[in-house]
């Protein structure tokens, strides 16, 4: 199978194996997790494949689970033989390769990671959606792996640094749905990736400066992104390199508004995917080893498969 067919395949047949892992009690509502594929899915040259989970299913690209994947490539020898000081571990995402850039000293992998992704590209920009409850709002809606609209929280009578989570997370989720329904998504490659993943809120400091803008980032079903987002700076970068506002090689930091860690990001080649103008991107982060666990699921638990409510 492909990986966006093995996607379908395991969404359709083997869900319970998501419920388990990510809903009550071994996950939580904001748990993400990543399967490692080995074999025909990771073909192509790559080190590994991966599929990626949440609360509400499966994505198509994830940056931070790509720079912990890196890690752990690396330290659990999926790699023959890694050189120093970096090594180039090679992944197939849902959304296609993504190539990795991982520190190592000869024993174990380090920070920061970073990581090239598939082309990103501006799918529409200053574009006008009528969100109920809102009013008209002006989103940009970018990709970078997967599909995001943008717009500063300000335009929803929010402050992206200050207000609460609970608010912003409504408001991103009223967008969400108002320009799923609004506005028909297209990608160059599958029909299986033209579809809206979230809504990002920003400080709207697009234009490029050395200080950090801040954003938060609400997918799926509200779930929200403890980090600054991977596949959205991605995006998010190359919105701003077609509005002009950024330049080749320049690296801007951005600011998770939930946990406050930072992610950098450049666009470093132009290049074309399908009929858009796009770009590379680079994303540099951290990933940190938190421990390991076995899972039990018992038959006759009632819950096995995991509970979920909001």
């Amino acid at each position: 199978l492909s990986l966006l067919s093995l996607r379908r395949e395991v969404a359709a047949t083997q869900d319970h194996v998501r419920r388990a892992l990510v809903h009550e009690p071994r996950g939580h509502a904001g748990m993400y997790g990543a399967v490692v594929v080995r074999g025909g899915a990771a073909a192509a040259g790559a080190h590994l494949a991966a599929l990626f989970l949440h609360g509400a299913g499966y994505s198509a690209m994830c940056g931070h689970a790509v720079l912990a994947l890196g890690r752990f490539a690396l330290d659990y020898g999926l790699v023959a033989a890694p050189s120093r000081p970096e090594t180039a571990v090679r992944l197939r995402c849902p959304c296609g390769p993504v190539t990795a850039f991982v520190p190592w000293d000869g024993r174990c992998s380090g920070n920061p990671v970073r990581f090239h992704s598939v082309p990103a590209f501006a799918a529409a920009t200053d574009l006008a959606i009528d969100v109920p409850g809102h009013g008209t709002v002006v989103v940009d809606i970018g990709y970078g792996g997967t599909f995001y609209a943008f717009l500063s929280a300000e335009q929803l009578g929010l402050d992206v640094c200050s207000s609460k989570t609970r608010d912003l997370v409504s408001a991103a989720s009223a967008v969400t749905e108002a320009v799923k329904k609004q506005f028909k998504l297209h990608h160059p490659e599958s029909e299986d990736l033209a579809f809206l993943y979230g809504t990002i809120l920003t400080d709207g400091k697009d234009a490029f400066t050395e200080e950090p803008t801040t954003n938060i980032c609400v997918f799926a079903d509200e779930q929200v992104d403890r980090s600054p987002t991977g596949s959205g700076v991605t995006a998010r970068i190359a919105l701003q390199y077609h509005k002009g506002l950024i330049q080749l090689n320049q690296t801007r930091t951005f600011r998770s508004s939930t946990t406050g860690s930072l992610f950098t990001g450049k666009a470093v080649q132009a290049t074309k995917f399908g009929k858009y103008n796009a770009v590379v991107v680079e994303v540099s982060g951290e990933a940190f080893y938190t421990g390991t666990a076995t899972f039990t699921v018992e038959e006759e638990d009632p819950l096995k498969y995991g509970f979920f409510f909001k």
